[in-house]
């Protein structure tokens, strides 16, 4: 029997009063998702357990079938497994967002999307220049880098995702906790350092924002997992551009796909990961592709960038893997968005998303088109989010 599950990240939304009461997911061409909600079951998912921070790191953890409360110790570390960066147990694992700052607000926190060639100037300057003998930064995708602490025995502190404070003054959310005046200290002399790097001057002389300053957050000390395969009893393969998901799958022991022209945003290479999902299921039972478009959408507030994009994804990635899957006598197809990221919010929220899935197991029909209200008005709603996967019979 083969699988996939389809994560649109971000892709949830709410309904907006500019847009005639419509939220993305209604407003795109998507006959390919319809297709599986008309022809299967749609419903609700809780992908944040309660004293969780709405994210793709606890969302996706529970839609890949793992329980946060058992498996997250925060966003970092899986990112630094992705680079296959060898962690100790004594260390703590930060994300290091190049943002721009600007009148003490949060004017951008991708610091104008900058290149990862720029960004990996800037993380060697910061690596040279800081000198703190505990510190290594590594350079990422874009303005995602990752700084890892060791020894960190005294650093115990409270961060906040800068994508969750847009264009609001950032003194009220900057590290708190055990150890967060050195953390605020290590900001501070990253903000000296960065004032004058010709990358930084390059990008203002082109009109471009500058990387003003690092952010440090989502951090948290590396956790075992217990091997996909050994969990669910199949082979697995992820398709994903950013190094969360990627860190996630490689986790749990999934084998992890690149995709040349996936890029983790809008210009990424839609029909390539729809065509590397046809190849993967070949060797492996479940393939897991993921697309950050639609949640890079949300946070800009941008509501034609984010139905473009489920319209891409359904035409490019879907409609493919549906194709593929057709071929095979057993089969099933899950779409879940990880969570809300509304485009008048430009956040993430914890509100249930919407799902679909169906297959060759799977004999009834919602005869509606896929969408959060689609999805409420079933009744069905999945109040374990780890316990979705089963849905498809992997076993």
């Amino acid at each position: 029997m083969k699988h996939v599950l389809v994560l649109p990240d971000g892709a949830a939304d709410e309904p907006v009063p500019a847009q005639g009461g419509r939220t993305p997911l209604e407003a795109a061409d998507k006959p390919n998702i319809d297709w599986i909600a008309r022809h299967g079951r749609q419903g609700l998912v809780t992908t944040i357990p309660e004293g969780f921070a709405p994210g793709s790191d606890v969302a996706t953890l529970s839609l890949l079938g793992y329980n946060p409360a058992e498996y997250y110790s925060g966003r970092a570390p899986l990112e630094a497994a992705a680079q296959g960066l060898r962690v100790g147990g004594n260390a703590v694992v930060f994300r290091c967002n190049f943002v721009t700052l600007g009148d003490g607000r949060m004017i951008d926190f991708t610091a104008g999307h900058i290149s990862s060639t720029e960004g990996g100037r800037l993380i060697e300057a910061l690596e040279e220049g800081l000198s703190e003998p505990r510190c290594r930064f590594h350079a990422g995708v874009s303005y995602r880098n990752l700084l890892v602490v060791s020894p960190a025995d005294d650093l115990e502190p409270r961060c906040t995702p800068p994508h969750d404070i847009p264009d609001q003054p950032v003194a009220a959310y900057l590290p708190t906790g055990d150890g967060a005046v050195w953390l605020r200290g290590l900001m501070d002399r990253a903000h000296d350092l960065l004032a004058a790097h010709e990358v930084n001057e390059a990008r203002r002389a082109a009109g471009l924002r500058a990387a003003t300053d690092i952010w440090l957050w989502g951090q948290g000390r590396p956790r075992p997992f217990q091997p996909f395969a050994e969990r669910f009893g199949v082979r697995a393969a992820c398709i994903a551009a950013v190094d969360l998901i990627r860190g996630l799958a490689r986790c749990a022991g999934m084998d992890v796909i690149d995709v040349p022209g996936a890029t983790g945003y809008f210009d990424t290479d839609y029909a390539a990961k729809g065509r590397a999902v046809a190849a993967a299921l070949k060797t492996h039972d479940l393939v897991v592709v993921h697309v950050e478009a639609p949640d890079e959408a949300g946070h800009q507030g941008d509501f034609e960038a984010k139905v473009a994009a489920l319209q891409a994804i359904d035409r490019f990635v879907v409609g493919p893997a549906l194709d593929a899957l057709r071929s095979y006598p057993a089969w099933s197809i899950l779409v879940a968005p990880d969570h809300p990221t509304p485009v008048v919010r430009r956040v993430h929220t914890a509100t249930p998303p919407p799902f679909c899935l169906t297959g060759t197991h799977i004999a009834e029909r919602s005869d509606r088109p896929f969408s959060e209200a689609s999805a409420a008005s079933t009744g069905l709603h999945v109040h374990a989010g780890h316990e979705l996967l089963k849905q498809l019979r992997l076993a």
